[in-house]
């Protein structure tokens, strides 16, 4: 297939997938390496391609922002610029090599968080409470994670927050879209400065995602939620599994 066909495909699907449940990233990720963009490099274009869409997510929800539990939104914001910042860094000092070898594990985490994260969280919210100056160091090390890779950093943040009380996840929507673009976008300013965004498929991929955005939005209001879901998390366990004999098979690069 020609390339630049397979990052347009892969962004209107990345696109969709995030508008409906999330993991956009386990398609723009792969389509970009798959055109033989280096994984590093991939990575930090993947998170550019897919950033306008998450920020108009982000404006959209912008009148329903407000605190989490007993924590101010402000330092939420600050401690995830901080750990995007920190994560974007340490992305471009990891060798591609190492990468490759840790890419599957980071889909795997991922994947577990897209699968299980809403359940795990309330599952834990019968049994923990946090407390707010636990909350902000998670949430540091998720802006850490959600800058170097960021695979379904939002429906982690959302498992932690439900550990300060039994506020309607719904209503954590806003400040989810809000902190995972603040993540993103200090990483978008970090790998463009530093010239580590591969700009011919990025933005094919970006103008792709865009529509895929929309039209996901669109689907989202017809599809039964279970559908969208199911086909989610299959896609999302292929790609993890593809990784994994990719990275620790012998004969396949």
């Amino acid at each position: 297939m020609d390339a630049t066909l397979l990052l347009c495909l892969a962004g209107l699907t990345a696109g969709a997938m995030n508008a409906l449940a999330g993991g956009g990233s386990f398609v723009s990720l792969p389509a970009l390496i798959a055109a033989g963009v280096p994984s590093v490099q991939a990575n930090a274009s993947s998170t550019v391609a897919l950033f306008p869409g998450g920020l108009a997510s982000a404006w959209a929800y912008r009148d329903q922002l407000g605190p989490v539990g007993a924590v101010p939104l402000r330092p939420l914001l600050l401690a995830t610029l901080a750990g995007g910042m920190a994560g974007a860094i340490l992305l471009l000092y990891t060798p591609a090599k190492t990468f490759d070898f840790v890419l599957p594990w980071l889909l795997l985490v991922a994947s577990l968080a897209l699968s299980f994260g809403r359940r795990l969280g309330e599952w834990l919210r019968r049994r923990v409470r946090i407390r707010p100056a636990a909350v902000l160091a998670v949430q540091f090390g998720l802006g850490v994670y959600g800058g170097y890779f960021g695979g379904a950093v939002g429906i982690m943040m959302m498992a932690i927050w439900s550990l300060l009380d039994d506020r309607d996840l719904k209503s954590l929507n806003a400040p989810r879209t809000l902190l995972v673009s603040a993540a993103n976008i200090v990483a978008v300013v970090i790998f463009m400065a530093a010239r580590a965004v591969y700009w011919p498929g990025t933005l094919v991929m970006l103008a792709a995602a865009t529509v895929g955005g929309y039209a996901g939005a669109q689907i989202g209001r017809r599809a039964p939620a279970r559908v969208v879901r199911a086909v989610t998390l299959t896609l999302t366990a292929c790609i993890t599994v593809a990784f994994f004999v990719r990275a620790y098979l012998p004969g396949h690069p």
